[in-house]
């Protein structure tokens, strides 16, 4: 029996991707705090540009910050942004709460932290001078900075604009940002969840996140606020720093816009799903093999119950909502589950 989320197992939510008057946002930390408290997040992780700070004294016995910052790399050595050539972003979520350390220190990037604390009250890792547009150069500063205590997650897909084959041909990030609130209301889509399922047919088992990207700009309630769109479920045993880090290592998390799972099991290759009321609950097992289960009269679902084919490689599960939201799992092994 392997059970990822057990029947009333607690579940904390999260937004892993936020952005503060500390860089291009809007809301000072203790304004992020406070808002995202009061929708009942229990982690936020703030992200600032290329401008990375220990928020670790904002927190409280029930809500938790996570140290990290959002670096970025484009064609243009000199940062300058350019709205049809495609870049990449990462962020970088802190293991240890107090590593606030910069990787591939290139003061060009450097636009938010004042020059002379990210310059001398910052460790640097990794090359110094220019960044490079390059899949050599953007691989190894995901490299340096997971040996620099950091986990590696991708950002935005979609919005980023890279060509899928580079996009594809790292390695090292342990998760894909599916959701991302702020990208959603720019475009209209930021769902990537087909791209994901190329990464598992390459065998690049990262797993799947969602967050918000917010920099608030339009006010809380406005059509176009980027707040509270999309975030994480972390299944972690405590809210703590350690159990948090522990359970995204671990892939105990899953990505959503509003469904929550409340239960994922197998018993050998006999699975059971259980949701907050639903539309549709799917298993996926590749884009061409997903069974759905749903009630013909379009009335709510909240469980299924189905043994897996004895095909296929890998499968992961989604709940949809008659509304458009959704949730979905990362990818799970047929040797995770597998008698």
């Amino acid at each position: 029996m392997f059970s990822y989320i057990a029947p009333g197992a607690k579940q904390y939510r999260a937004n892993l991707h936020s952005h503060t008057n500390l860089s291009d946002g809007t809301l000072t930390p203790e304004q992020m705090v406070q808002a995202y408290q009061e929708k009942g997040y229990s982690i936020l992780a703030i992200t600032d540009h290329e401008a990375p700070y220990d928020h670790t004294a904002l927190s409280t016995d029930d809500f938790l910050m996570l140290t990290g910052y959002e670096a970025y790399i484009r064609p243009s050595p000199t940062c300058e942004f350019d709205l049809f050539k495609p870049e990449i972003h990462l962020n970088l979520l802190a293991k240890d709460p107090h590593n606030t350390a910069i990787i591939g220190w290139d003061p060009n990037f450097c636009k938010y932290m004042p020059l002379e604390v990210a310059e001398h009250q910052r460790e640097h890792k990794g090359d110094l001078g220019p960044r490079k547009y390059s899949r050599e150069y953007i691989q190894r500063f995901i490299d340096t900075a997971r040996a620099s205590g950091y986990l590696v997650t991708y950002n935005h897909p979609c919005w980023s604009m890279e060509a899928e084959e580079d996009t594809l041909s790292y390695d090292g990030c342990f998760s894909l940002e599916v959701f991302n609130t702020g990208s959603e209301k720019i475009s209209g889509y930021e769902c990537n969840m087909a791209l994901y399922d190329k990464f598992l047919r390459k065998g690049k088992f990262l797993y799947v996140h969602g967050a918000d990207d917010n920099h608030n700009k339009a006010p809380f309630g406005d059509l176009m606020c980027d707040s509270f769109g999309s975030w994480t479920q972390i299944l972690a045993e405590e809210l703590t720093y350690p159990a948090v880090i522990r359970a995204l290592e671990e892939g105990r998390f899953y990505a959503t816009t509003g469904p929550e799972i409340t239960e994922l099991t197998f018993d050998g290759s006999h699975v059971r799903i259980g949701c907050s009321p639903a539309q549709r609950i799917v298993v996926h097992g590749s884009p061409k093999m997903g069974k759905s289960f749903y009630n013909p009269d379009g009335s709510p679902i909240t469980h299924a119950e189905l043994d897996l084919p004895p095909i296929g490689e890998y499968v992961y599960f989604s709940v949809y909502t008659a509304d458009g939201k959704a949730a979905h799992t990362r990818a799970f092994r047929r040797a995770e589950f597998a008698e």
